[in-house]
């Protein structure tokens, strides 16, 4: 039901249909806000969104999506916002991870006493350091589960982050300034080499940085989510249908999306966000739209460049020089396969990560991160499959040069990928229908974001938790979600960020009353 007119609160603009902006936006026109999300892209999702070719769909970046079991935060705001979750199956296991050199691959599976049967066989002796993230993972998600503000910018958010506190969550507080990398040290496991390579691959995947960087309690988290009765799930159709059932809930409640219109500038008077300047990319008009609330689904580094500098009072160029000296984000590198299903392995894991080399730390396009589609789930025809992999990159290196280097260094890429690639699937002539690649320089023109970063600011001690990026910017009235806040990346953890943004904006709005 759409909410009447009079029942209108304040008008908000979000910037950005991400998961985290969609997610947001639908939150606040349900609970009475007039909302109008701007989106640059012809179509809503971001790095979660979703393109077709030749028969074939393939998600963009995101293949993954945590939270639609039931308490989950999907679930959760799914069931606000009335409408339908979208079909998922699990994935089990989550990833099957190849090491340098071996053919069987370590297997994460769901179920916890056959993950913790496999982690035993394949890392002997490693067991009490598990347990540990064990305990750590369900004091956090407990925490989480009680909607903390973190890190806290005023009374209001302080309050929701005692509130959440329990004797439990003390459990954390020892291990709040470690990384893995000290955990490991701590249980004399730091030369296991293999397990230190495992975590490292993986961790890479979740947090940007391996086991010396990642910060133990997101860690915590990030490798014990995929367990029951959590889970990862691969949703039926494509990552697009929860940017489709997002928009269906926003407009349910009265909400406007605007795609192919870019928001330039974000205007400031008095320390105090009150209008964009927005750009029709189908006209050419612009437009200045007042908004009482400002909701930024940007990179924080997109952030800083939207904000006019003589504008901000004193406190936002701190904010501006953190930006500035955070360590250089990921891009990516993705290539994106539609084949034959006579291409694919029996029995293949539709997640998959080959590591092809190792020095101590993860290499420049050392590793892979793999998807495949499964039978009948809508991405490909039947006797056909999609083959998504992707690597992390240095996104420096794809904006100097000619445009002859870029298209050399694209080249290089691409052949040391199929090749990679071949080592396990069988790619030839006559199995590759269609083949196509993303850069960071792909990135940056379809999702605006910086550089074409993915995956946020990485999760290291100095960033993550109370030491992370706040949703409440230092100018009032201007939000920021997505993955440089709390709890980090993934549609999970920028939808965790959307909620928080919503009821931040909520008790505004009552205090007010």
């Amino acid at each position: 039901m759409t909410i009447a007119s009079n029942q209108i609160k304040s008008e908000i603009v979000v910037i950005g249909a991400g998961i985290g902006g969609l997610t947001a936006g639908a939150l606040l026109a349900k609970r009475g806000y007039k909302v109008t999300i701007f989106e640059q892209a012809t179509v809503a999702g971001g790095c979660a969104s979703t393109f077709k070719r030749k028969g074939f769909t393939f998600d963009v970046g995101a293949t993954q999506v945590a939270g639609l079991e039931p308490g989950g935060i999907h679930h959760r705001i799914f069931n606000e916002l009335e409408i339908e979750l979208p079909t998922a199956t699990f994935c089990d296991p989550a990833c099957a991870v190849f090491l340098p050199g071996e053919t069987e691959p370590i297997n994460v599976w769901r179920d916890r006493q056959r993950w913790q049967q496999e982690r035993q066989k394949q890392f002997p002796g490693s067991e009490p350091f598990w347990q540990l993230l064990q305990k750590l993972f369900n004091a956090s998600w407990q925490f989480q589960a009680r909607d903390p503000v973190l890190p806290p910018r005023n009374l209001w958010d302080f309050k929701q982050l005692v509130t959440a506190l329990r004797p439990n969550t003390l459990i954390t507080v020892p291990f709040a300034l470690m990384t893995v990398g000290d955990a490991l040290k701590l249980y004399g496991l730091n030369q296991d080499l293999r397990l230190k390579t495992f975590l490292d691959i993986q961790l890479k995947l979740y947090s940007q940085v391996g086991t010396e960087e990642t910060a133990l309690l997101y860690a915590a988290t990030a490798l014990a989510v995929s367990q029951n009765p959590q889970g990862l799930f691969h949703l039926q159709g494509s990552m697009q249908v929860l940017s489709d059932r997002l928009i269906e809930g926003l407009e349910k409640h009265g909400g406007q999306l605007k795609l192919r219109h870019s928001v330039n500038k974000i205007q400031v008077q008095k320390n105090q966000a009150f209008a964009v300047e927005v750009l029709n990319n189908k006209t050419g008009e612009n437009q200045v739209i007042k908004a009482e609330h400002i909701v930024a689904n940007v990179t924080a580094q997109n952030l800083v460049a939207l904000i006019n500098q003589d504008q901000a009072n004193a406190v936002f160029p701190k904010y501006q020089s953190r930006v500035a000296k955070l360590p250089p984000a990921s891009g990516a590198f993705v290539i994106y396969l539609g084949v034959n299903r006579t291409a694919i392995p029996d029995n293949c894991s539709p997640h998959l990560q080959f590591l092809y080399k190792y020095d101590g730390e993860i290499g420049e396009n050392n590793s892979l991160f793999v998807s495949v589609s499964k039978p009948d789930d809508g991405r490909a025809k039947s006797e056909q499959a999609t083959i998504i992999a992707s690597s992390f990159t240095d996104t420096e290196k794809w904006w100097s040069g000619s445009q002859a280097d870029y298209e050399s260094l694209k080249q290089r890429y691409t052949d040391e990928a199929i090749a990679k690639l071949n080592t396990y699937f069988n790619l030839t002539s006559e199995t590759i229908i269609h083949q196509e690649t993303a850069t960071p320089r792909t990135f940056a023109k379809f999702t605006s974001r910086h550089q074409g970063i993915v995956g946020g600011i990485g999760q290291r001690v100095s960033t993550f938790g109370p030491f992370g990026f706040a949703t409440r910017t230092p100018i009032k009235n201007l939000w920021l979600v997505g993955d440089s806040t709390h709890p980090g990346e993934g549609t999970a953890g920028v939808s965790y960020s959307a909620l928080t943004v919503t009821r931040q904006i909520e008790a505004i709005s009552q205090t007010k009353q």
